[in-house]
């Protein structure tokens, strides 16, 4: 009986038992506490504040919508959220779960209570998890909730200029929140790895935002490409393709496939790190030459393949910003926007294909080479109606970023896209064609003679004409 006891006091605890001990010790944290508070309330009261105001974050994806539907306002939050909030949350959760226990030197009775390292490493990265899910859900459902209860269901207008219906906005915008977990759980892997690597150190608290950072800094550089797929960073900007008609998928499926891969990676190196770790000694919290041996170095090696690998599959070795690029998007962005301005003036309905929109596009003036990033590009947009013979025409300013996204402000004539309201029967609305977001597929091209809205996926049967478009 004695030694049926032993054996029995002997046995580690389970996974399930561990992780609900290691929750309850994140969410009796005081500052976890806050952040679950902030995260469900804080979205909601500042979507629905700005919505009602009449300036509006217009320098931000979907800001000038904010005031027209509902669900602008989450889509707003999801792009301050991949840029600052994320980061931070996966800091101070992920990046101080094991690091926690070094400081309070707690380290000794955890594991004569568990007796397991690889279970204490699974119920400490679940509950991390768990938590992390938590605060993106309350960010998503906040935000939504918000803009819904200020301003209705109302649905905005894509980055190509289609407008969305409100259960078609719902489902883009839900699925944009849940692509965006993929680089989340990327950042979540990376504090999980800075805080088995270095310990009670303050970097391993601040090493995902650190590099969240470094990323960001990155994707704002006239890089190639393939370099910017090949970092996990691009997940928060790559839901901004499922706004177009069609949707902009490839980039997608990348950025979500490369955040994955980083979470794997990053967490199994931090896996490792842990097993080797030595606690029998107290101050011996984190090496700094194993942090680079086996963490740093690993993921170095892991944004080369990856480079390697997209640079191989698709043709993304330049900028992805070319004059071809530039034209398309801007023609049939301006279409579905003419459209939806016609309606607003209770004029006669016209098709994208009567209309048969087209650009021309100089870059610096016509003295630099149309492609690549800046806020030299300048366009002139022309259209027919039906029954008119003379072609009406517009003049755009571009400022193109280097992630393919642009904002086209309106420069004449005053009658299409000149000032900012336009005097419609209901009173003066905003001028959906005075300055508009668009978005410029960077990945691939489409062969010479074809036209494409934005996924790749190239009609065959039959040669397009000169100024068709595939909407």
């Amino acid at each position: 009986m004695t030694t049926t006891l032993a054996d029995a006091d002997s046995r580690p605890v389970s996974v399930a038992r561990g992780y609900r001990f290691e929750l309850v010790k994140l969410l009796a944290q005081w500052r976890i506490r806050l952040l679950v508070l902030a995260c469900w309330i804080a979205p909601a009261v500042f979507v629905a504040a700005v919505s009602r105001q009449s300036s509006l974050p217009v320098d931000t994806l979907f800001g000038r919508w904010m005031n027209a539907s509902g669900w602008a306002g989450s889509l707003v939050m999801l792009g301050f959220a991949g840029s600052y909030a994320l980061p931070l949350l996966t800091s101070v959760v992920a990046g101080d779960v094991f690091a926690a226990e070094d400081r309070l030197g707690t380290w000794r009775h955890l594991l004569v209570a568990v007796r397991s390292y690889r279970r204490i490493f699974a119920a400490k990265a679940l509950a991390s998890l768990t938590v992390i899910l938590v605060l993106v859900a309350g960010m998503a459902v906040s935000s939504a909730v918000g803009g819904i209860l200020a301003v209705g269901d109302r649905p905005p207008a894509g980055l190509d200029g289609h407008l969305l219906s409100p259960a078609e906005a719902a489902g883009k915008v839900l699925l944009a929140w849940i692509c965006v977990l993929a680089p989340t759980l990327a950042l979540a892997a990376i504090g999980l790895l800075g805080s088995v690597a270095l310990g009670r150190s303050p970097m391993g608290l601040l090493l995902p935002a650190v590099v969240a950072l470094a990323m960001a800094l990155a994707q704002l550089l006239p890089l190639p490409v393939a370099v910017r797929l090949a970092l996990p960073s691009y997940g928060f900007i790559a839901w901004n393709g499922l706004f177009t008609s069609p949707a902009q998928l490839g980039p997608l499926l990348i950025g979500v496939a490369v955040g994955l891969v980083w979470a794997v990676v990053a967490t199994a190196l931090a896996y490792l790190l842990f097993l080797r770790r030595d606690f029998t000694n107290l101050t011996a919290d984190g090496s700094g030459r194993r942090a680079i041996t086996v963490g740093a170095a690993p993921l170095a090696g892991l944004l080369a393949l990856t480079v390697a690998v997209i640079a191989v599959a698709t043709p993304s070795l330049g900028s992805g910003i070319d004059q071809d690029k530039v034209q398309r998007s801007l023609s049939t962005a301006f279409a579905h926007l003419y459209r939806l301005q016609t309606g607003q003036l209770n004029r006669p309905d016209v098709t994208e294909e009567q209309l048969a929109a087209t650009a021309a596009c100089t870059k610096g003036g016509g003295m630099a080479v149309p492609e690549g990033p800046g806020n030299d590009w300048r366009c002139v947009v022309s259209w027919h109606l039906p029954d008119v013979e003379a072609a009406g025409s517009a003049i755009y300013q571009l400022d193109v970023t280097a992630d393919g996204r642009y904002v086209a402000d309106g420069d004449g004539p005053k009658e299409v896209n000149g000032y900012f309201p336009v005097r419609t029967p209901a009173g003066d609305q905003p001028n959906p064609l005075w300055q508009f977001d668009g978005n410029v597929l960077q990945h691939c091209s489409p062969p010479k003679g074809y036209l494409d809205a934005g996924n790749c996926s190239y009609k065959t049967q039959t040669r397009p004409t000169a100024n068709q478009l595939y909407i």
